[in-house]
């Protein structure tokens, strides 16, 4: 009997350990490799294989859904082989397709790797889904889930595949070798988790995606802590939780009580999802019924294909709803999938939480916000009554070649010396487009302060980059005018050597309707009212100074019109020119081969153009507009 108790190593318990760790872990880095490669598929699905807008959406979402049902195919080979076979080639033709992408510069490969990277991916589910070990399922799929989130916040947003160099490439080669390796080491389990769990994978991958892009704090310090310490609770709920009902209610009040996505409430989101991967992972299967893990697996994936797709969709087409009604949706299918499993019989125990995860947690919280904290840097005065000014559509940072080119978009604005950076396709987390903060990067690059107004959302929108003192700033919403994506223009008083200047920034998606508005807020602010009154005062109060004008005013941004169109005498009618018709008009858009000219810097008298030019640069599908103004 003492034999019995002190000779542990024998113990079926601790014979266990090590497979469950290998498991976990293989589940872990499949899935941080699986959302590395979704956040290259899906924006190359808007910018390489939708050219923009160009491409039906209807043949968008056939081509996507393409690769998310080729894995439905290995149903019949695994009665054939098994379900390890494939379970195996699906990591190695993962591996493959990271690496390939670390190496790729955009274009079809780029497009196409990222295709078979997902489709390898979900191969891999469905062969783990098969063969992997009750106890590691839940514990894996939290931790790949929050490793992937945390490495993407670690990295500020900007991810290793959209870097060169030696060292992302050491990085990548590191991870995949350790996901190699875990896949040996997670040996079939005959003790398998039941379908709900597996099916949970692309619901959470989807809520967790869309709460993680931005953070409606004070402080981005704050939101990045907290985020990290979320993520990290998550994982010791999917370990640890004692029920699951109250996960139930709470993955429910979550996203209903979040008015947005990345709002403070959201935060609970990874707890929530882990409670109910825990749960779902731990009741009996029906008597009778042999578990379809794999099945539920590729159809929790499909339902995060078909609910992203959805939400975004409403920014181009009337879905007839708010797209805040699908991530509400997908919480409730979340959480009545964790209720009908909760009137099951529990086959593992379950141990409450432990604390020792605390520490570790806010440690590593506390290096995520200090490595993405940048400080803001210092207002200074113009020497000269004169600035540098750059409108830019940036297409939410992807270039021509369906890359994300944040940091070259910084550099080469840099070398032109702006005073005044004015962008649109303003990007602040989006899942669809990587889940990347643009203006935050840009403007790191630029040394500047941003300002940045929400248009369609709270994470899509335009901004204002400046380090001249910003006297007055609003955003005043366009209507929409049957146009489903919102609009916004930005009115700013900044001062120039002492002058004041008004600047409205915006970019107008139903040009018909929206030109007279913006024309009436370019009338307040050159008549001397406040940027706050500018979008809501009729018939401005003018104190009209030099040239008849209060202060002069320049109009810029993606108006999508032409110096031909209707709309552009509305603008003139409202005081101001285009300097560009003196200078050649060239043309913006498209940016490999431009046709017409549809970005602006239209100017009121007080202000005069000492040059003007649009550079041909690849860092998107409009080109920009810089203009080096002068005031009388």
């Amino acid at each position: 009997m003492a034999g019995q108790v002190t000779d542990h190593r024998d113990t079926p318990t601790m014979r266990r350990i090590p497979p469950q760790i290998g498991t976990a872990a293989a589940i872990a880095l499949g899935v941080l490799l699986l959302t590395d490669t979704l956040r290259v598929f899906l924006p190359s699905l808007i910018t390489l294989y939708g050219r923009a807008g160009d491409t039906p959406p209807e043949q968008m979402g056939i081509f996507a859904a393409l690769w998310f049902a080729l894995p439905f195919a290995a149903i019949p080979v695994a009665r054939l082989t098994g379900a390890r076979p494939i379970q195996i080639c699906g990591a190695v033709l993962l591996i493959v397709a990271r690496l390939v992408l670390q190496a790729a510069d955009g274009g079809d490969l780029q497009l196409y790797v990222s295709a078979i990277g997902v489709c390898a991916g979900l191969l891999f589910l469905y062969g783990t889904a098969r063969t992997a070990a009750r106890e590691a399922v839940p514990v894996g799929l939290a931790a790949g889930l929050a490793i992937s989130t945390i490495a993407h916040l670690l990295l500020d947003r900007m991810d290793l595949v959209w870097r060169d160099g030696p060292l992302p490439w050491l990085a990548v080669a590191a991870v995949c070798a350790a996901f190699l390796a875990s896949v040996r080491l997670s040996p079939p389990s005959g003790d398998l988790a039941p379908a709900p769990v597996w099916f949970l994978a692309g619901p959470a991958l989807l809520l967790l995606g869309m709460t993680s892009g931005g953070f409606a704090f004070p402080f981005a310090f704050i939101g990045v802590v907290l985020q990290v310490v979320a993520l990290c609770w998550g994982v010791v709920t999917a370990r640890t939780a004692r029920w699951g009902w109250w996960s139930v209610i709470l993955v429910l009040a979550t996203l209903l009580w979040a008015d947005a996505p990345a709002s403070p409430p959201s935060l609970l989101v990874p707890l929530a999802l882990g409670a109910c991967l825990r749960f779902c992972a731990c009741a009996a299967t029906p008597p009778g019924r042999p578990p379809r893990a794999g099945v539920a697996a590729l159809g929790g994936m499909v339902v995060f294909l078909v609910a992203t797709f959805l939400y975004y969709a409403a920014y181009d087409t009337d879905l007839g709803f708010p797209n805040l009604v699908i991530p509400a949706a997908v919480a409730a299918l979340v959480a009545g999938t964790s209720a009908k499993v909760s009137r099951r019989r529990l086959l593992v125990p379950i141990a409450w939480p432990s604390r020792k995860w605390l520490p570790f947690a806010l440690g590593l919280g506390l290096v995520t916000g200090l490595l993405t904290w940048h400080p803001e840097p210092d207002r200074r005065e113009a020497a000269q009554p004169e600035f540098t000014l750059i409108t830019y559509n940036i297409r939410m940072g992807f270039g021509l070649k369906g890359r994300l080119d944040l940091d070259r978009i910084a550099d080469w604005a840099r070398a032109q010396h702006p005073d005044v950076v004015l962008l649109s396709e303003v990007d602040r987390g989006w899942m669809l487009n990587g889940g990347h903060d643009d203006l935050a990067r840009i403007a790191k690059g630029l040394g500047m302060r941003y300002y940045f107004a929400p248009a369609a959302d709270p994470l899509w929108g335009d901004a204002l980059l400046t380090n001249l003192p910003v006297e007055e700033i609003a955003s005043h919403p366009l209507g929409r005018h049957d146009y489903p994506t919102g609009a916004q223009a930005q009115a700013i008083v900044l001062t120039v050597s002492g002058k004041e200047v008004g600047i409205v920034n915006t970019h107008l998606q139903a040009p018909p309707g929206q030109a007279p508005e913006v024309a009436a807020i370019v009338r307040n602010l050159t008549a001397g009212n406040s940027a706050t009154s500018a979008g809501t005062l009729e018939n401005p109060v003018s104190t009209a100074g030099h040239a008849g004008v209060a202060r002069p005013v320049l109009l810029a941004g993606d108006l999508n019109t032409t110096p031909d169109d209707p709309e552009m005498r509305i603008l003139s009618a409202a005081g101001v020119s285009d300097p560009l018709l003196a200078l050649g008009n060239p043309p913006t858009s498209p940016a490999e081969a431009p046709e017409e000219r549809i970005d602006h810097v239209l100017i009121s008298p007080g202000l005069q153009a000492v040059e003007a030019r649009v550079p041909r640069v690849p860092f998107s599908d409009h080109l920009p507009v810089v203009v080096r103004l002068r005031l009388d």
